[in-house]
């Protein structure tokens, strides 16, 4: 199994294919990367611009059609235009610098288009706010069906994610499918909590799981015994710190381990592995509220899980990529092998064999959406069949 390569660049190849797991339709695709595959040559930051340009004439298309749809009252229809759309403005967002012109404006109109189409195809999602000691976590939860309390779980982005494409993973469908609800969060340094707020990453993430699970507990539909925490990519550092330190979370898993991200800086500065996103240090510059790289360093520097993993005393499932061009495989066992006190603990290498072996399934995430799925499922009381 490996990563479709449309572009002589990993960056630009890895949003095609988070748009391809996404729900994106691939002849939609290649209409908007043709144009500017001779710009992706350049390197990753240069030709963001045409990047953006292209993604989002399709999602401009899109919404064009989506209201034509719409007014002959083919609501679901035009539910399934806007999807779309949104997550083509959504890619485009992601891969400009931070202040780069029409940054601002393309992401209020996917965050537009996602609301629409939640409401024109009457989708099992909704739009919450979580209150936080500074400012909200706003945030996407999704139902389980049936009566009585249902189990949940908590779902975290990484670094350069946002809700919606938590929502995409199909994660939480999944869950639901097996009687589990799910918070997909935007939490502070991340999707409107950075862009709308100025929320800064917050390393110690009980702070803000934490508040996540004090909301949770009042919702009526919800087990506050059975509530889990996972997160993908640099979530993979959030979710362990989280379920550490916060004795509430009954059950936790990763969609990829992220033990050491403070020396993944080092690595990178070395050039060694892959970067997620074009710009990538002004990037995390923004996304920490630092003022330039030493200060920077200084924020992160508490970003590495030895010494508090043996504080887990719930169930634990570790996931990695065989072939992750980002974070280490090794990274998977370290967190494993000092989950030393949790009653049941699991790590799984996604190999060639079934795929899922790049940076959290970006190449394949069926397997890794059904394994984690399952595990909630096994761990918090859901139903596997």
């Amino acid at each position: 199994m490996a990563l479709f390569e449309y572009f002589p660049n990993y960056i630009w190849n890895l949003s095609v294919a988070i748009a391809m797991e996404s729900g994106g339709q691939i002849g939609e695709i290649v209409d908007m990367c043709q144009p500017i595959r001779d710009a992706a040559a350049n390197g990753a930051d240069a030709g963001t611009p045409q990047f953006m340009k292209a993604w989002a004439a399709m999602g401009e298309k899109l919404l064009e059609l989506a209201g034509e749809d719409e007014a002959k009252g083919r609501s679901f229809s035009a539910s399934n235009k806007l999807e779309r759309a949104s997550l083509y403005l959504f890619t485009a967002e992601r891969m400009q610098g931070h202040g780069a012109p029409g940054r601002e404006a393309t992401y209020a109109k996917a965050r537009e288009a996602f609301d629409r189409s939640t409401a024109l195809g009457q989708l099992n999602r909704e739009r919450v706010e979580i209150p936080l000691e500074s400012g909200t976590m706003p945030a996407l939860f999704t139902r389980a069906p049936g009566e009585g309390k249902k189990p949940v779980v908590v779902f975290c982005n990484g670094l350069d994610s946002c809700k919606e494409l938590l929502y995409w993973t199909r994660l939480p469908s999944e869950l639901a499918r097996r009687g589990i609800s799910t918070l997909c969060v935007d939490q502070p340094g991340s999707g409107e909590a950075l862009r709308l707020q100025s929320l800064p990453v917050d390393p110690h993430s009980e702070s803000w799981a934490s508040k996540a699970v004090d909301w949770l507990e009042r919702q009526s539909e919800v087990d506050p015994e059975r509530i889990g925490m996972t997160g993908i990519s640099l979530g993979g550092h959030f979710a362990p710190r989280a379920v550490a330190y916060e004795p509430r979370f009954a059950s936790g898993a990763v969609w990829g381990a992220n033990h050491n991200w403070r020396e993944v800086q080092d690595k990178r500065m070395a050039r060694e592995g892959e970067n997620p996103v074009p710009h990538y240090w002004a990037h995390v510059h923004w996304a920490f509220g630092a003022k330039d790289q030493d200060d920077f360093l200084d924020k992160s520097a508490a970003m590495n899980l030895n010494g508090h993993m043996d504080r887990i005393e719930v169930p634990f499932l570790v996931t990695h990529g065989a072939n992750d061009r980002q974070i280490s495989v090794a990274y998977a066992d370290d967190l494993y092998d000092q989950l030393v006190n949790s009653p049941r603990r699991e790590k799984v290498i996604f190999t060639a064999r079934e795929g899922g072996v790049e940076h959290v399934g970006a190449d394949n995430m069926a397997y890794g959406r059904d394994l984690i799925s399952d595990w909630f499922a096994e761990t918090l009381g859901g139903a596997t069949a």
